[in-house]
């Protein structure tokens, strides 16, 4: 939305200020209102552009929700974008105060918006203040990439998470619910020489992510495996898995519950919830001359009846 004044482009150019969970992407709204006691549904109508505009901060693009302030000229600004502005507002440069536009809470308030993720499936009209927690819950969100090796910023449904995958990040795709992977690195001592793989697994109609990599815990690099689910938490909840390391007469079993892809890569590493082998452990395992890690994980996933 051109404005013309240079101050406001300037703040509008800042990586810092778009939000993508709270911008609006619709425009249609359900108007509520009720003409007649014999009437028991809502119509619903578009939403001209100026309603839109009105509850757009002029500064981040976003929706405002309250309080929204605004100057003694009436232009109107979000919470967030306020204190980056300096109490200044960036439309006419008068001195914004603690003035709330309650006329434009209240209109707000009147509305329905489709969640924004309509285009992947959800058909949900919702309060304009309820909005924003739905679609932090809402069952049609996109996931993020579980591709634990970069920072990549790809979202989608499975379907084009799993086409993504193995086209971009070339992850190596297996069929069935038995694994048997064998790990192998020069110089266990450094931890970047060890740091992940990901291999994905389908099976029972569903796909799952094996993780495996070395990181540092105290002063020593330890070793762990996990798996994620690809699908929600309370999918993940009917499945079981089980990982197994051994050589020489030993061996290590871990018996858990997959986590969502909801839960990051990093979180469930940190949180330590998959088989963990101590780097001494896993040298032993490995045999030889200590030099080299040599790690044979197996494991299978099943449905829980």
């Amino acid at each position: 939305m051109a404005c013309g004044n240079p101050y406001l482009e300037e703040l509008q150019g800042s990586p810092e200020v778009v939000d993508p969970h709270t911008k609006v992407d619709k425009l249609e709204v359900n108007k509520l209102f009720n003409d007649s006691p014999q009437v028991a549904s809502k119509p619903i109508v578009t939403a001209p552009s100026s309603v839109r505009e009105l509850l757009e901060c002029p500064v981040c693009l976003n929706a405002m929700y309250p309080p929204i302030h605004q100057c003694s000229n009436g232009h109107t600004l979000c919470s967030g974008c306020k204190p980056r502005v300096h109490n200044r507002c960036p439309t006419c440069r008068h001195e914004l105060g603690n003035i709330r536009c309650l006329a434009l809470e209240k209109v707000a308030s009147s509305l329905e918006l489709p969640c924004k993720y309509q285009s992947f499936g959800c058909n949900g009209i919702f309060p304009y203040y309820s909005k924003l927690k739905h679609e932090a819950q809402c069952t049609f969100r996109p996931y993020n990439c579980p591709y634990a090796g970069s920072e990549c910023s790809v979202v989608g449904d499975i379907p084009s998470l799993v086409a993504h995958l193995k086209d971009d990040h070339k992850v190596d795709m297996h069929s069935g619910s038995t694994f048997n992977h064998r790990y192998v690195k020069a110089n266990p001592h450094e931890v970047g020489n060890a740091t992940w793989m990901l291999t994905v697994f389908s099976c029972f109609g569903q796909y799952f992510c094996l993780h495996f990599e070395a990181f540092q815990l105290g002063i020593a690099p330890v070793y762990i495996a996990f798996l994620r689910f690809m699908g929600d938490d309370n999918e993940a909840k009917n499945y079981s898995y089980s990982l197994e390391v051994g050589a020489n007469g030993r061996k290590m079993i871990w018996q858990g519950v997959p986590r969502s892809i909801r839960d990051s890569h990093r979180k469930v590493r940190d949180s330590y919830d998959g088989l963990i082998i101590q780097r001494n452990m896993a040298l032993f395992f490995s045999g030889g001359d200590r030099k080299e890690l040599k790690l044979r994980v197996t494991g299978r996933i099943w449905k829980e009846q």
